[in-house]
């Protein structure tokens, strides 16, 4: 921020505009994996980011660097509306809530040592060098999902138009289940990625802590969040797939209420704030990934289009939900911050509520 002259509040600024991106071409991207391949969409995207990645060397003010980082979130839309729905077709149920789980663990938990590593890293080397190595880094990936990825798409062939979008499109939104499944995974993982956006804010700024600090207090946060979704791997084919997210709701609820109680009375317990966090996150690693692939399946339409609604739909909630969050802090501190994130986690459990009040079966999906 300092070569842009520009403040502290631009911090989580630039991760809603990355998550902005991640909206922007979802809704076309499904449809349009399904009719004309996963492997040259999913592909395309990836040479996208590598030039995103090497364009925003060229940046010279904060507001460039918003944009830059806002196309490289699109980034992200090859991954919801063709990565996750080509793992979801690829491999049955119990092996895929595992490896959805281990992916969930690296798109939570890279935002969170993301900082930490920055931090390091720009004492040794600039800014700029930064995303030169996620541009090899993305050159890598490409090499590998040349070489292994699958191409799953079921509906290759049948005309790509506007009809045939609207048609798909309306089915999904029309389906009340999966729009409540939807919503939740998105309220599910607001508060983490709330924490990773204003947690240098509050810890740094706020709380007058070093960055070696605030780079402690995230450890028991990832680190949960990496033992639920260990546990999730071990009961994962011995219970229900709704029997994790159950289980997963108590430590969730009661960690944000711990953070929103502690907070409320006291400003500064920020020490207790991320305990409960901590506590949040491990709830998160046992929950998420079953919901996650009983929303896929709760609609019958093309699973890249249902991909695509779903990933508009959360991180619609977590763009929407990280610029609330950072104006609870600055109107009401700790506290309204945290009471913010308690209140996504009870919208979460009424959605979830909602969503399982409707699926009657067991661990059998809906097809």
């Amino acid at each position: 921020m300092a070569d842009f002259n520009a403040g502290v509040e631009w911090v989580p600024t630039s991760m809603t505009a990355y998550l902005a991106g991640g909206i922007f071409l979802q809704w076309l991207l499904g449809p349009l994996s399904d009719r004309r391949g996963r492997r040259p969409v999913m592909l395309a995207g990836v040479l996208f980011f590598i030039v995103t990645c090497l364009a925003i060397l060229l940046v010279t003010n904060i507001e460039q660097f918003i944009v830059m980082r806002f196309l490289q979130g699109i980034g992200l839309c090859f991954i919801g509306a063709v990565g996750y729905a080509t793992i979801q077709e690829s491999f049955e149920e119990a092996t895929c809530i595992k490896i959805t789980a281990l992916m969930a663990n690296v798109a939570l938990i890279a935002p969170l040592l993301g900082p930490l590593a920055g931090a390091a890293w720009v004492h040794v080397a600039s800014w700029q060098s930064m995303f030169v190595l996620f541009a090899a880094l993305a050159a890598i990936a490409f090499v590998g999902l040349w070489k292994a990825m699958p191409e799953t798409a079921t509906l290759q062939g049948e005309a790509f138009s506007a009809a045939n979008l609207w048609r798909d499109y309306r089915q999904v939104l029309v389906n009340r289940r999966f729009i409540c499944g939807s919503l939740a995974i998105g309220f599910a993982s607001l508060p983490l990625l709330a924490w990773i956006a204003q947690s240098p804010v509050i810890l740094i700024k706020g709380e007058s802590l070093s960055a070696l600090d605030y780079g402690l207090l995230q450890i028991p946060v990832f680190g949960a969040l990496i033992l639920g979704n260990l546990t999730l791997a071990r009961i994962t084919g011995k219970l229900s797939i709704e029997r994790p997210i159950k289980l997963g709701a108590w430590p969730m609820l009661l960690g944000l209420l711990l953070a929103a109680l502690a907070t409320v009375f006291s400003a500064h317990a920020y020490l207790w704030m991320t305990a409960g966090l901590s506590l949040y996150a491990y709830g998160i690693g046992l929950a998420n990934a079953g919901l996650y692939r009983l929303t896929l399946f709760s609609s019958n339409v093309s699973k890249g289009a249902v991909s695509a609604v779903m990933g508009m739909l959360s991180m619609s909630v977590f763009t929407i939900g990280i610029e609330l969050a950072k104006v609870a802090y600055v109107w009401g501190g700790n506290g309204l911050f945290s009471l913010f994130n308690l209140v996504s986690g009870l919208c979460w459990l009424t959605l979830t509520a909602m969503f399982l009040s409707k699926h009657r079966g067991g661990a059998t999906l809906a097809t």
